[in-house]
């Protein structure tokens, strides 16, 4: 098997840092990049997003899309 290297699945959620937070609560590391902030959120690209990887190494992301 060899792993995606671009996000394969967007998760969306209505708050992201709350998504983050409880994941990383049970376990869940998230991928930091420059563009990232401390809590791994990418927040000046267009929605707000975290990426990290299941256990194949594909990448995944939850993101918040605002709605209107």
């Amino acid at each position: 098997h060899v792993p995606a290297t671009y996000t394969i699945l967007n998760f969306p959620v209505d708050n992201i840092e709350s998504a983050v937070k409880a994941l990383k609560q049970k376990g869940v590391v998230f991928e930091h990049y420059d563009y990232t902030d401390k809590d791994d959120i990418a927040r000046n690209m267009g929605p707000l997003i975290a990426w990290f990887k299941d256990p194949a190494g594909n990448i995944l992301s939850v993101i918040e899309e605002k709605r209107e």
